[in-house]
């Protein structure tokens, strides 16, 4: 017959599905995940433009002006902070991932796989002594000071 479709050979003999319900329903499911995520991404951004004031600080030539909750700015925004507040946050970094790996290394400690494994405690130590080098090496810097 002319202007039939005819299945490409090496489909010939696979079983084709039509979509059933339960397919209909998957991709019911995954559009709806695929709305809400979206909802996510651009609902904060709908929100600000509709809930934000329109005119503000558009008097008097202060529109370039920065703001901070609503009191005007005294003096420059351009000053100069110490180092030693960054080598603040680099020790509480360096003690918070400590922290992070050794809550769910005591927690495998305590299920008993580890009963007898001098290894295990060894390495434990290793990765304590080299956080406990970025503390020498802070104190000898002076920043605790």
């Amino acid at each position: 017959m002319e202007g039939e479709f005819q299945w490409p050979t090496f489909l010939k003999g696979v079983n084709v599905v039509d979509m059933s319900a339960t397919s209909t329903g998957d991709l019911l499911y995954v559009t709806l995940f695929f709305l809400g995520g979206l909802g996510f991404c651009l609902g904060p951004f709908i929100a600000v433009f509709l809930l934000s004031p329109r005119k503000t600080r558009h008097i008097a030539g202060k529109t370039g002006q920065f703001v901070e909750c609503g009191v005007e700015p005294i003096g420059s925004a351009w000053i100069r902070y110490g180092v030693v507040y960054y080598l603040y946050a680099l020790m509480f970094l360096a003690f918070d991932v400590d922290v992070l790996f050794l809550f769910p290394v005591a927690m495998a400690y305590n299920q008993g796989q580890f009963v007898g494994g001098i290894r295990d405690l060894v390495e434990v130590f290793i990765f304590v002594g080299i956080l406990s080098l970025a503390l020498v090496y802070a104190w000898k810097k002076g920043v605790f000071k």
